[in-house]
């Protein structure tokens, strides 16, 4: 599923008109990111928590040239999906 499959989705099952699931759906993508930015963290009971995790540096492979890269540190996003969600599935 893409972003305007999801998008068309979230119309469909919300009785929301296809612009108007867009413009929420780029208003919760930007609550997120500058939420993380921040360096708050978003807990959404029963789906799950958004937060910034610390990758540390490490070592890599080119894979056009094989050659070994050191690849930075850096911040990334992450989402851990909460209990009750996961048992949906199970």
């Amino acid at each position: 599923m893409n972003k305007g499959e999801f998008i068309k989705a979230v119309a469909e099952k919300s009785d929301l008109s296809l612009k108007d699931a867009g413009v929420a759906f780029e208003a919760i993508s930007n609550v997120v990111a500058d939420a993380l930015k921040k360096g708050e963290k978003i807990q959404i009971a029963g789906f799950g928590t958004f937060e910034l995790r610390d990758k540390a540096e490490r070592d890599g492979i080119n894979p056009a040239t094989g050659e070994k890269v050191k690849i930075a540190a850096c911040k990334a996003p992450a989402l851990k999906f909460g209990k009750a969600y996961k048992e949906i599935f199970n």
